[in-house]
């Protein structure tokens, strides 16, 4: 019985001293300032998360109500959370992104199944600007092109009518 009460401590304090305390954010964000090509416009969040206690939780972001896994690189030191946008969704202006360690996205996403409202806190949030991006000159070159041409059409044609009558 005293092995499973030292046990069961033990474990308790490794969940406990694995909550990230202190936590630090640094983040950078990628969108395109270009989208005359585009169906839709990809935002992308890379960030570091740095504990007092030195863990590195698994994170999850809270996307437009949708729960995400913010993925690592290789060596653990970054995170990245991506989405996508269509071209009428995306609103110029700041993103916020909620980030939540297991404990959060847990509870979450048990308030998300019983139809509730989460008061869960987040872990850290991002904070993704878009500056909005550039869809293309008002008057494209073609229709330029074509305007012109009707109009050097129709002073030659009334130019030629004048001349013959």
């Amino acid at each position: 019985m005293l092995r499973f009460v030292v046990l069961a401590s033990a474990c308790m304090a490794a969940v406990v001293s694995g909550a990230c305390t202190n936590p630090k954010v640094s983040a950078s964000s990628y969108t395109p300032a270009d989208s005359q090509v585009l169906a839709a416009i990809p935002f992308i969040a890379e960030f570091t998360l740095e504990c007092g206690n030195g863990e590195k939780p698994a994170l999850y972001a809270d996307i437009n109500g949708a729960l995400v896994p913010a993925s690592t690189t290789m060596d653990g030191s970054k995170y990245q959370v991506s989405w996508i946008k269509t071209l009428a969704e995306a609103s110029k202006g700041e993103v916020t992104v909620p980030l939540y360690d297991a404990d959060g996205y847990s509870q979450l996403k048990r308030a998300q199944e019983k139809g509730e409202e989460a008061s869960v806190t987040p872990l850290v949030s991002i904070v993704v600007n878009y500056p909005g991006s550039y869809s293309g000159p008002w008057f494209n070159s073609e229709h330029f092109a074509l305007i012109l041409s009707s109009l050097v059409f129709y002073l030659a044609f009334s130019s030629k009518s004048a001349l013959l009558a």
